[in-house]
């Protein structure tokens, strides 16, 4: 493989993200640190192009220390609990942009819609002003634009946006943490959105192998990169409820609004409740990411058919019978050389 000589960092290697980034990477060459807080007991040893080490992004000594000599830092962390965001995000993103410096490394960072007000809605391209109404969303804001700054210092950035994520193993998200309840069969989906109202969706693999095949046309990336994913358009908001049935074979599992009203008085004691409350504008109308310029720079957005990346997101946290779960939840195979059209 063309890659068996580059060598990647990825903080935050634990998370949902950053997981799928480091087999994406391995699986097609690249030799990848696993950076995190603590090493998880099924990666307990090194295997094969994947070597773990444990470090505190917010340490620059560690960052910088695990970074020597890689080819790309994928910044994947996020503040423990969603915790401190204020105080931990920006500091953490400067500890990479330091160390990508000190390389001559490029960053890549899973980029998200909170960067976005309701003006450049409901299709938002890669140049849509950024006008955010929460504090996340300026927080993400000054993130992305401290990374375009450090590209006239000897960086250089690739930022892939997409919608909600939900994969195997991930469980800090909408989908785990709100439609279904992990380690419970489905016996009702809560539904955050309004009825008929569409909703973008990002299945993790698919995530990761979109930025393993950007990253394998780096001399062709521009210093400062963006790009946005298509991923899964719900545009009722009924095709996620409905394979989330289907895969637990019950095509009748009720559906219940979430309850938005209700978590107010629980906000000042729940972080993640917090910060989902400030989210809330973004179920109440339709957002989309437009994908042209990913489709024409490598012919076509790597996509799992909705159904089986449901299922194989359901079976990995515990939410459907052995009998329905089939084989273990992997990633897509990477694709080959890129074609023109979609």
């Amino acid at each position: 493989m063309q890659n068996l000589h580059k060598t990647a960092l990825v903080i935050g290697a634990n998370g949902g993200i950053g997981h799928a980034v480091t087999h994406a990477l391995a699986t097609q060459g690249w030799r990848v640190r696993a950076f995190a807080r603590t090493i998880p007991e099924s990666s307990s040893q090194n295997r094969g192009a994947i070597t773990w080490i444990t470090g505190d992004a917010l340490k620059d000594s560690d960052v910088l220390n695990a970074a020597k000599g890689v080819d790309i830092i994928v910044h994947a962390v996020n503040p423990p609990g969603y915790r401190n965001w204020g105080k931990v995000v920006l500091p953490m993103i400067d500890n990479s942009i330091a160390a990508a410096i000190a390389n001559g490394a490029r960053i890549v960072l899973p980029g998200t819609v909170y960067n976005y007000g309701p003006e450049v809605f409901p299709e938002i391209e890669e140049e849509s002003p950024q006008h955010p109404i929460s504090r996340k969303g300026a927080i993400r804001v000054e993130l992305e634009q401290r990374l375009e700054r450090a590209c006239a210092r000897g960086a250089r950035a690739l930022i892939v946006r997409a919608g909600d994520f939900f994969g195997p193993g991930a469980k800090n998200n909408w989908f785990a943490q709100g439609l279904v309840k992990p380690g419970k069969p489905v016996s009702s989906i809560i539904y955050p959105g309004k009825r008929h109202m569409g909703h973008q969706w990002a299945y993790l693999p698919d995530v990761a192998v979109t930025i393993a095949r950007l990253l394998d046309r780096e001399n062709d990336l521009p210093g400062f990169a963006r790009f946005h994913m298509n991923g899964h358009w719900d545009a009722t908001g009924t095709d996620m409820i409905n394979a989330i049935r289907t895969a637990c074979g019950k095509q009748h599992i009720p559906v219940h609004s979430f309850p938005w009203l209700l978590i107010k008085p629980l906000k000042p004691f729940v972080a993640f409740l917090r910060e989902v409350d400030e989210m809330k504008y973004l179920w109440q109308q339709p957002v989309r990411l437009k994908n042209d310029r990913l489709v024409a720079f490598l012919g076509s957005e790597p996509h799992t058919p909705l159904r089986e990346a449901v299922r194989q997101t359901l079976a990995s946290i515990g939410c459907l019978p052995a009998d329905n779960a089939g084989s273990s939840a992997t990633a897509p195979s990477f694709p080959g050389p890129a074609r023109p059209g979609r």
